[in-house]
């Protein structure tokens, strides 16, 4: 009799699939309240690659890192329609403290555009106070209905930016620079995934902005997620908050504003974009493990050479842990280790010892092979980076493969459907088919220029919808 899979296999149930993947790889536990969660060590591991690459990109932009309250005072909600009207469904709000009712209620942030321009407002005195460029790394809470492990939780963490600006053009352009300069970067280059830059529509735009940028990318199922937005806020802030500054020419003006941010979502988006039915693949750019050095058996021998090895790997600056649990089989190590996405397993066994050679089981691509013992520290970044480089091409072939032009609804909404995208005319669609599409619960992800470029305008001659079912 055939054993049962590990996993439920992704073409037989892709939601179930993923859920057991979070599960078995160690990744994230259901928390106590509905809608939290528990980030276990493995799954936080990913998060501080996540948060340290993105935040060294970040700082090059000139930003600097900050804090703020959990709390921010209901009051400050009412001074910006659009953006209260936007989160007002899913705020959490305190109304007693120490034992009696609050004076006045708190929210518990679901984003800090609120308490971060009360400040602003404070510190922006004059053009030598701009840009004044401020990043936050901190967790939000937004009541989610629908919950799922890192996709949608109540609680999430994330990193959200905040900028002053003295003009329009410096706003415009800082915004693009985050989307391209570190985002992009970031997730191209480091998880290995394909995007579509563009665009949001109005009606898909974050609440108080001007215009939303967006990277979405395609899942493994066929569906998009939207990885990270860049929002320029126009002057609705400043002048809700009275942020204004003494220009050169002696006048006080409104500043121009930006918003950015990316959260633990990236963690599902790994697992659904680069996970098979073994488990994970995880980017050797971005692996807090590069190389597991295994220990098939308990001689003494053999637990000497893994662990010179693995000393030796790190001298080489490699991201290296020895696995010398022999007292737990080596088939059930392996598949621990398989199911975590670590891209290259060394095992090596007294037969190995022997030969001189090492069993070097590649995750990404699969298959193993037998190599030299002293040929390890110099084959390995090889191997890394050819693995980096074709999980960025399985993505992007994805995305493209299953990607159809079209130009009407019905085409729209069969091609979505069918576990894919479409690409329509936005002047073919427009704000009445963008609702239609919202009826066969597909929506329009961004809008792109002909050739693939961020437009100008929602309205810039020659737009493009790209329409798919989300998560």
């Amino acid at each position: 009799m055939a054993k049962a899979p590990v996993l439920t296999p992704r073409a037989d149930d892709f939601p179930r699939w993923y859920q057991d993947l979070i599960n078995k790889a160690e990744l994230a536990d259901n928390g106590p309240v509905r809608g939290t969660m528990v980030i276990r060590p493995y799954g936080y591991g990913l998060w501080e690659r996540m948060q340290a690459e993105m935040d060294a990109r970040i700082k090059e932009t000139g930003t600097q890192n900050a804090y703020f309250p959990l709390l921010i005072p209901q009051s400050y909600f009412a001074k910006e329609a659009d953006h209260v009207e936007g989160f007002a469904p899913e705020l959490a709000v305190v109304t007693h403290g120490g034992g009696k009712e609050l004076e006045e209620p708190a929210v518990v942030r679901p984003t800090s555009e609120m308490i971060i321009n009360d400040y602003f407002s404070k510190w922006v005195q004059s053009y030598r106070d701009l840009p004044l460029l401020i990043n936050q790394w901190a967790n939000v809470v937004r009541w989610e209905l629908r919950p799922r492990l890192f996709l949608r939780t109540t609680e999430f963490l994330w990193q959200e930016g905040h900028t002053a600006h003295a003009t329009y053009e410096e706003a415009r352009d800082f915004a693009a620079r985050i989307q391209s300069d570190v985002y992009g970067d970031f997730i191209r280059n480091v998880l290995a995934m394909d995007f579509v830059s563009g665009r949001k529509t109005v009606k898909e735009r974050f609440a108080g902005a001007v215009n939303t940028l967006t990277l979405e990318s395609m899942m493994g199922d066929g569906k998009a997620l939207q990885m990270v937005t860049s929002h320029e806020l126009g002057q609705n802030f400043a002048k809700a908050f009275n942020t204004r500054y003494l220009s050169r020419e002696g006048k006080q003006e409104l500043v121009w504003q930006t918003s950015w941010g990316s959260t633990t979502r990236m963690i599902g988006a790994l697992v659904m974009t680069h996970g098979d039915d073994n488990g994970l693949r995880v980017p050797p750019r971005l692996a807090q493990i590069q190389v597991v050095v295994l220990a098939i058996k308990g001689d003494e021998t053999v637990l000497a050479k893994v662990r010179e090895i693995g000393d030796r790997l790190k001298a080489a600056g490699l991201r290296v842990h020895v696995d010398d649990r022999t007292d737990i089989p080596f088939g059930r190590r392996a598949v621990d280790w398989e199911l975590k996405g670590v891209p290259v397993r060394i095992e090596l066994g007294p037969r190995d010892l022997e030969n001189g050679t090492a069993m070097l089981a590649r995750r990404i691509p699969g298959g193993k092979e037998a190599v030299p013992l002293d040929a390890l520290a110099a084959l390995l970044p090889t191997v890394l980076e050819e693995d980096q480089e074709l999980l960025l091409r399985q993505s992007r072939e994805r995305r493209e493969s299953r990607t159809s032009e079209v130009s009407t609804i019905e085409q729209a909404v069969e091609a979505t459907a069918a576990g894919g995208w479409a690409r329509v005319p936005w002047a073919e669609l427009g704000e009445e088919g963008e609702a239609r599409l919202a009826e066969h619960a597909v929506t329009v992800r961004c809008l792109v220029a002909e050739d693939g470029s961020v437009p100008d305008a929602d309205d810039a001659p020659g737009n493009v919808a790209v329409v798919a079912r989300a998560y």
